[in-house]
């Protein structure tokens, strides 16, 4: 679940700012982001979310907020959701690496968590020169040419419930599995980055 929320908070924080908007049921004043094509049928843990409220609500009824303090350009929870924005400004697994880049430096939260094979087909099966061959047979087995959409494959094949540094092992190793991330391996600026980053001590 570590990994649904980690997705679920990126998501909320893409579309107009970390303000829970991405919470909001539909309502008749309100597109809910949930329904939003990047987040339906992908974003997880809303239930986690609302079971955590329910246990605040049941040790504390009535209460609304909790301690405070100050935080330099901090944000209220949202009242309204932007499906529309949600539905242009998350980016897809399948983006160039300047768009990436533009979108935010280094992810690294692709160390834990799974992807559906729909996402990774492609690369596995493309035979390209950024992706090892036997990383690519053994997510085939997972990932069939054709069917298994929905199958899930691990982000991180050897720590898969770590945040560790193994990500960026794995793309220097030409190992990452969405195309989105090894992209990020290539352009010799950026190649450097990522070797260090792999050298680091978990």
């Amino acid at each position: 679940m570590a990994a649904s929320l980690i997705r679920l908070h990126f998501h909320d924080c893409f579309v107009q700012g970390c303000d829970a908007s991405i919470l909001l049921d539909e309502t008749v004043t309100i597109q809910s982001e949930k329904g939003a094509i990047p987040n339906a049928n992908s974003v997880r843990g809303y239930d986690v979310i609302e079971a955590v409220k329910r246990e605040i609500e049941r040790a504390c009824p009535g209460v609304v907020g909790g301690p405070w303090w100050n935080v330099w350009l901090g944000r209220r929870d949202s009242t309204t959701a932007n499906k529309s924005q949600a539905e242009t400004d998350l980016p897809s697994p399948f983006v160039d690496p300047n768009e990436l880049i533009l979108a935010f430096a280094i992810k690294g939260a692709h160390t834990i968590g799974q992807a559906q094979c729909f996402l990774f087909r492609e690369r596995i099966y493309s035979n390209g020169s950024d992706v090892d061959v036997g990383f690519a047979t053994t997510r085939r087995r997972r990932c069939p040419r054709n069917g298994g959409d929905g199958n899930l494959a691990a982000l991180d094949v050897e720590t898969p419930d770590l945040l560790d540094n193994k990500y960026f092992k794995n793309l220097v190793e030409r190992k990452g599995l969405l195309q989105s991330d090894q992209v990020l391996f290539s352009g010799r600026h950026r190649v450097g980055i990522y070797k260090e980053t792999a050298s680091v001590c978990s």
